[in-house]
């Protein structure tokens, strides 16, 4: 069986991403991810099974994670519901797509590419911290909408993550939109993008994963234990990102991307 601080740390996991994804509007893969691959290296597991579990059990928290800040979000802003249904559903059909192309590569090439995207992000935050709202810079139109959810559903797909991080960065930058009004699009969006991705790792998994007590690539203790706290969390957090200064959002959201982007990365032990 699993020893009791492997116990103690997937409800850490839940405590943090559960905040992160209510505060950030986020799904909280990029925390679930990272801590549960090491989690799972700490007792034992072989890399590219902890890193496929990681993955496809990380989608399967973040649907009622996210669900659960995205309706505390929708109580106070009523236009971000129509905008984040339509790129989640261009994202469902990224993340099945993303979601099978993940299990036929190693854990190293999604560590980096993981990482790499983080850092990307950081950056893009950083230049744009003093600024509370861009000019919109592409017409937000079907066809616009089609592109963003299918390419930020793949990479939910393919690197475990709800995808809110991405989304966040192209609405903010791209199409004028707030922090704000990002952060609750964005955690509709993850609601529905993450089933994607989270039934193709079911799928490709099945018959094939070893780990004890999962469908296919989820772990179901995994799932359990730390969903039952980034649930409540996620409202929790959601409250608290109508309160917090967008500026300080941003300066958040980019020190904790930034750290797991060099944890990834492999510069950060």
């Amino acid at each position: 069986m699993f020893p009791i601080e492997y116990f103690i740390g997937l409800i850490l996991i839940g405590i943090c991403a559960g905040f992160a994804s209510g505060l950030l509007g986020v799904g909280g893969g990029f925390l679930i991810v990272p801590l549960q691959y090491f989690l799972l290296k700490y007792i034992g597991a072989e890399p590219n099974l902890a890193m496929l579990i990681s993955l496809g059990t990380s989608l399967a928290i973040i649907i009622p994670t996210s669900l659960s800040g995205a309706y505390r979000h929708t109580r106070t802003m009523d236009n971000i519901i129509n905008p984040g249904i339509r790129f989640g559903i261009f994202g469902i059909i990224g993340g099945v797509i993303g979601g099978f192309v993940a299990s036929g590569l190693s854990s190293r090439v999604l560590e980096i590419i993981f990482g790499c995207l983080l850092l990307f992000i950081t950056v893009n935050n950083i230049v744009n911290i003093n600024k509370e709202r861009e000019e919109a810079r592409i017409p937000n139109n079907m066809v616009v909408t089609a592109i963003i959810g299918l390419l930020v559903g793949f990479s939910s797909g393919l690197l475990g993550v709800g995808g809110g991080i991405f989304l966040i960065a192209i609405l903010t930058a791209l199409l004028g939109f707030s922090m704000i009004e990002a952060i609750g699009t964005s955690s509709i969006f993850i609601s529905l993008t993450a089933i994607g991705g989270f039934l193709s790792y079911i799928v490709s998994g099945w018959g094939v994963s070893t780990f004890p007590y999962s469908i296919g690539y989820v772990s179901i203790i995994n799932f359990l234990l730390i969903a039952c706290f980034s649930v409540p969390l996620a409202s929790i957090g959601a409250k608290y990102a109508h309160k917090v200064p967008q500026k300080k959002l941003k300066i958040i959201f980019s020190i904790l991307v930034l750290y797991m982007a060099l944890k990834m990365l492999g510069v950060l032990p």
